[in-house]
C-alpha cells in the first residue's frame, strides 16, 4: 500500500500544481451565480429563535416553524397551545404545571424536602406533557413532518422512528440505551461500594483489616467510575443517533430509490476548444462520474 501511494502522489501534485492543470478552468467558473432564488435572512442558519417572530406566531400573526414554536413554549408555558388555538387546554397547563410547583416550595420551606422532590417531579411531568401536546397538535395532517419526527425523539426515545412507520428500528436505539442504563447502575454500584472501602481503609481506625487493601480499593473504585462514565457516554450515544435517524429518515421518507441507479466513474480528457477549458494549452486529463437512473 505504501508502494502505490509513493507512485500515485506525485503523479496527483503534478495534476494539482503543474502548469498545463494550472488553467484547466476559466475563473469565471467559480463566480458564476446558478441560482436567481433570493436568499431570505431567516433561512441563515445564524437566526436559531427570534423572539419577534415567535410572538408573532402566537399573536396569529403569521406561521412559525415547529422548532421555534417548541423554543418558546418551555419558557413560555402554554404557548404552544395558544399558537394551536388549544385555548381550552390553558388551565389543565397552568394549574399542573404551578399547582405542584407551588406545593413543592410549600413542602420545602417545612422541612419535608423528599415530599418537594416528588411534588416538583410532577410538576415536571406536566411540563413535559405540554410541550408533547403542542408538538402533537402541531399541524396534524402535515405528515411526515422532519420537525415532528426530531421532537417526537427528543421527547421520547424511539417515539420518531414509530411516527416515522419504522418500528424495526427500537429494539436496536433501546436497546443501546437500555444496555447503557444497566452497566451504569451495575459500575455506579460498585463504584460507591469501593469508594467506601476505601475511604474505611483510609480514616484512623486501626481496627480496619479488611480483605481488601486501601490501595486495591483505590484502583477498583477509578475502574469503576471510569466504566461508569462511558456508561453514560452509550446512553448519550444512542439518544442522539435515534433522534438524528428520526430526522433524517423523515426527510426522505418520500425519497425512492430505483433497481437501475447506476454510477459508473471512468477516466476522460477535456479537450482545450471546451468552454471550461483554457485555450492554447494542451489537454487536461480528468475523471468522468456518470449516474444513470
Amino acid at each position: 500500500m505504501k508502494r502505490i501511494l509513493r507512485i500515485l502522489m506525485p503523479a496527483l501534485l503534478l495534476a494539482v500544481f503543474g502548469t498545463p492543470a494550472h488553467a484547466q478552468f476559466r475563473e469565471e467558473a467559480f463566480s458564476q451565480t446558478y441560482n436567481d432564488d433570493p436568499a431570505d435572512p431567516k433561512d441563515s442558519t445564524d437566526v436559531l429563535f427570534s423572539f419577534r417572530d415567535f410572538f408573532g406566531g402566537v399573536t396569529h400573526k403569521h406561521d412559525i416553524k415547529i422548532g421555534v414554536m417548541f423554543a418558546g413554549s418551555t419558557v413560555f408555558l402554554g404557548s404552544s397551545q395558544i399558537y394551536n388555538r388549544d385555548y381550552w387546554k390553558l388551565p389543565l397547563v397552568y394549574g399542573g404545571i404551578l399547582a405542584p410547583a407551588g406545593i413543592g416550595v410549600w413542602q420545602n420551606m417545612k422541612g419535608n424536602h423528599d415530599a418537594a422532590a416528588w411534588w416538583f417531579a410532577g410538576a415536571g411531568v406536566a411540563w413535559w406533557g405540554a410541550l408533547m401536546d403542542g408538538v402533537i397538535s402541531y399541524k396534524p395532517d402535515d405528515y411526515p413532518h422532519p420537525g415532528k419526527a426530531t421532537l417526537y425523539s427528543l421527547l421520547v426515545p424511539g417515539l420518531g422512528q414509530i411516527y416515522n412507520h419504522e418500528t424495526w428500528k427500537l429494539p436496536l436505539y433501546w436497546g443501546i440505551i437500555a444496555g447503557g442504563a444497566h452497566f451504569y447502575s451495575l459500575n455506579r454500584t460498585n463504584y460507591l461500594r469501593y469508594q467506601r472501602i476505601y475511604r474505611e481503609m483510609t480514616d484512623d481506625d486501626d481496627s480496619n483489616d479488611g480483605p481488601i487493601s486501601a490501595e486495591r480499593a483505590l484502583y477498583f473504585r477509578n475502574v469503576y467510575r471510569r466504566y461508569r462514565d462511558y456508561s453514560i457516554l452509550v446512553i448519550a450515544a444512542g439518544y442522539l443517533l435515534q433522534v438524528i435517524d428520526a430526522n433524517v429518515f423523515s426527510y426522505m421518507h418520500d425519497f425512492s430509490v430505483s433497481d437501475d441507479l447506476a454510477l459508473k466513474v471512468a477516466p476522460t480528457v477535456m479537450p482545450t476548444g471546451l468552454s471550461y477549458a483554457s485555450a492554447g494549452h494542451s489537454p487536461a486529463f480528468g475523471v468522468h462520474v456518470g449516474f444513470t437512473f
